[in-house]
């Protein structure tokens, strides 16, 4: 979402504002924790910098942010955390439920700010969107809530499937909310859900053998830090198995994947900016409804559709908001 700026009053009112501002933000230096459960970062993590920039706040100049990467070792999200309320940070951003969790148990005081996590009130993070109360707020991704849409679009593409394969990261709550939520939606369709939790990334092989064994005709795929950085991998397993795979967000099918169909994610982190710049300026994180995303994206690949040999009916095309050829 960008930012828009309304421009009302007289000229010199007009004229100094911006100015009183810039300079308001250039007279304290503000100190970010930024944990996420990835390797590293990625172009959402990007976004939210640059949209930071946008609003004043530059590193090196204002801002600094300190970067706390857990490789996909959630046992070490409890001591990054701790690292950086130990820092004395004025603010927290986190992604993933483990991250934001881990962040909630290191503090009761320190504002967290969620740029992305799948269902926050159901995994306790806050008690509810419109009133989130304690030090938690910031954006849901609806993981769980878009589950039927997305089992409908593949059976839309694959109308004859009955075998639906879902593989998840292990031990992540959002990945048991997620899994209640598919099976509801399988059972409604009349089709069998194959799920498969992954740790690591050497078990990802391992499951793709299990989804082969049990006759899965497609797959959906949990975005997580684990499947984002080994996205490529599996990409190229869902290939070598031929299986059409259903993923949540579009850098999966920009690296070569089939189809996605979910929120903007650097859209979304970047609209966590600015619930940064609203407690930089007093909010309280109990005061700002945690927001959902408006807006969702249907992106298909049709080299890879190809590849797979299906056909993609011209109706699901026409909706689409990218086919990349």
């Amino acid at each position: 979402m960008e930012r828009r700026i309304f421009v009302i009053g007289v000229a010199f009112g007009a004229l100094t504002k911006p100015f009183a501002t810039r300079a308001q933000n250039e007279s304290k230096v503000h100190r970010i924790g930024y944990i996420n459960l990835r390797a590293g970062p990625v172009p959402q993590d990007e976004a939210f910098v640059q949209a930071l920039r946008e609003l004043g706040y530059v590193e090196g100049r204002n801002l600094i942010i300190d970067y706390r990467w857990a490789a996909g070792k959630e046992e070490e999200l409890n001591l990054l955390a701790a690292e950086l309320v130990a820092l004395n940070v004025e603010l927290i951003v986190t992604a993933s439920t483990a991250a934001t969790s881990a962040a909630k148990r290191a503090t009761s005081t320190i504002p967290i700010v969620m740029a992305a996590v799948a269902d926050p009130v159901g995994s306790g993070l806050v008690t509810s969107l419109r009133y989130p109360g304690g030090n938690v707020t910031g954006m849901t991704q609806l993981s769980s809530d878009l589950a039927g849409k997305r089992l409908q679009l593949v059976h839309e593409i694959l109308p004859r499937a009955r075998r639906m394969g879902a593989l998840a990261s292990g031990g992540l709550l959002s990945s048991s909310l997620l899994f209640a939520a598919l099976r509801a939606a399988a059972q409604t369709m009349g089709l069998e859900l194959i799920t498969q939790r992954v740790t690591k990334a050497e078990e990802l092989p391992g499951a793709f053998m299990e989804f082969q064994r049990a006759g899965a005709h497609a797959l959906f795929v949990q975005v997580s830090p684990l499947t984002v950085d080994q996205r490529n991998t599996i990409i190229e397993l869902a290939a070598q198995h031929r299986l059409p795979a259903m993923y949540e967000i579009r850098s999966f099918v920009d690296a070569g994947g089939f189809v996605a169909y979910g929120p903007d994610a650097v859209a979304m982190y970047r609209h966590a900016a600015i619930y940064v710049d609203k407690i930089f300026k007093g909010a309280k994180p109990a005061d700002l409804p945690i927001e959902q995303p408006t807006r969702f994206e249907l992106i298909i690949n049709l080299k890879t559709a190809k590849v797979l040999g299906l056909t993609i009916p011209q109706s699901l095309l026409l909706r689409a908001d990218e086919v990349i050829q």
